[in-house]
């Protein structure tokens, strides 16, 4: 009588697990292999520490380029000349190709626009040595006018930058960038020392704020001079009206780019007597449209490489459904136990697949964390700064989730199907 109370207690107990015990259950399970388990987690693991990793890193990528560039200048308009000369279509301003920019188209843009633009700025540039000193590098040099202070936000942290005065007086002043500063004037201050540029003897009036070292133009490394100095004193000789690599047209606000954008397109199509926009020698770039562009290729680039280390999640997903069909093979003699005892199908397929989320849940919650660490160290080596996404965690977490349910219902399936008596023969 008491052998059959205890079966009768033991039956009730299988029939009527509540989802503490059968998690107790499952994790004795996962507990009884340490090292399957760990190995059968490490395809969620590195999936979700791939996925997390990446678009954190991604996303930091994209913040640093924006703000690189908006670090040049707001609500900024580029004319410069289209890449192949006249016929090429529109471009990208490239120095050191044909120029097709003058000095008088900068002019007669200030002059038809005056009250309507924010500053104009036409720029030359170039390549030369700097000296101070037994000190010397090579920089890029930059003739141009007052307004390219506010214009590409070259605002001198120490001294000024030079004046219109200057500019009509040709004088020799320079304002140079933080590292020209650190390198040649070590801790001296630099303001009122002479530069020497190509030979020639500047004053340096202004030291422009640290803008990093992206890139192979770094701001850091570069010298403002008066344009008209820079023409009469380190450009090349040329006849002809002087050629500029680019005119840079700041809008009063963002609202208007597109507006003025199309309106100088028209200007400069005018002063040339070009209807056909195939024809044009000169483009007209938006900034915003831009920023817009290198936006998309960075988010594309990064929804690629997420769904690429999304992958692994799916290998991890492809792991766990085999280790637990390994699992019911095993264990098909415990199973037919259970169902001896009064366990019913949906007792064992929840037992399983508890097991498998488990599993699942487990890598997810690891690969957080080793995504985070991942991030950080990778942000170190490229030296971009990650971006915290909670959304990206919880999409991988949840996917990960999904996958622990969904390759683990067939084999818990599989088992709630077996026999009992087969499954008690079973050896």
């Amino acid at each position: 009588m008491s052998l059959a109370l205890h079966a009768k207690k033991v039956r009730s107990r299988v029939a009527g697990m509540n989802p503490w015990q059968v998690f107790r259950i499952a994790w004795r399970a996962i507990l009884g292999n340490p090292l399957r388990s760990i190995l059968t987690t490490l395809g969620v693991i590195i999936g979700v520490a791939a996925v997390v990793a990446l678009t954190m890193v991604g996303q930091g990528s994209t913040a640093n380029i924006t703000r690189s560039l908006q670090s040049l200048g707001t609500n900024l308009l580029t004319i410069g000349s289209a890449t192949g000369g006249r016929g090429g279509g529109f471009g990208l301003v490239r120095f050191g190709g044909p120029q097709t920019i003058t000095l008088a188209d900068a002019e007669a843009v200030k002059a038809a626009f005056a009250g309507r633009l924010a500053g104009v700025a036409p720029a030359l540039q170039s390549n030369q040595q700097l000296k101070v000193g037994a000190g010397n590098l090579n920089a890029t040099v930059i003739g141009t006018w007052p307004d390219y202070a506010s214009v590409r936000n070259a605002q001198p942290t120490e001294g000024s930058f030079f004046s219109e005065a200057d500019l009509q007086s040709r004088r020799r002043v320079a304002v140079i960038g933080y590292g020209i500063a650190q390198d040649l004037f070590g801790g001296q201050d630099p303001i009122g020392q002479r530069l020497r540029i190509a030979g020639i003897s500047f004053t340096v009036v202004g030291v422009l704020p640290d803008k990093g070292d992206s890139g192979f133009a770094s701001p850091n490394y570069q010298v403002m001079v008066p344009l008209s100095t820079y023409l009469q004193r380190l450009a090349r000789s040329s006849t002809g009206e002087p050629r500029v690599n680019a005119i840079y047209v700041q809008a009063p606000d963002k609202d208007s780019l597109s507006r003025l954008q199309q309106e100088l397109t028209d200007f400069m199509a005018q002063r040339r007597k070009v209807n056909d926009p195939s024809e044009y020698d000169f483009s007209v770039q938006n900034q915003a449209d831009a920023l817009a562009s290198v936006n998309q290729v960075t988010q594309t680039m990064t929804l690629f490489l997420g769904g690429v280390a999304g992958i692994s999640l799916l290998v991890g997903g492809i792991g766990i459904m085999n280790i637990m069909l390994v699992s019911v093979t095993e264990r098909t003699r415990e199973i037919g136990i259970r169902k001896a005892l009064g366990a019913k199908p949906r007792d064992i397929l929840t037992q399983f697949l508890v097991e498998s989320v488990v599993l699942s849940v487990g890598g997810g919650i690891l690969g957080i964390f080793l995504g985070l660490a991942m991030a950080r160290s990778v942000g170190q080596l490229l030296r971009v700064t990650p971006v915290f996404d909670p959304f990206s965690m919880v999409l991988a977490f949840v996917f990960s989730v999904a996958v622990g349910v969904f390759f683990g219902y067939y084999p818990a399936s599989r088992a709630a199907r077996l026999d009992p008596v087969e499954s008690l023969r079973y050896e």
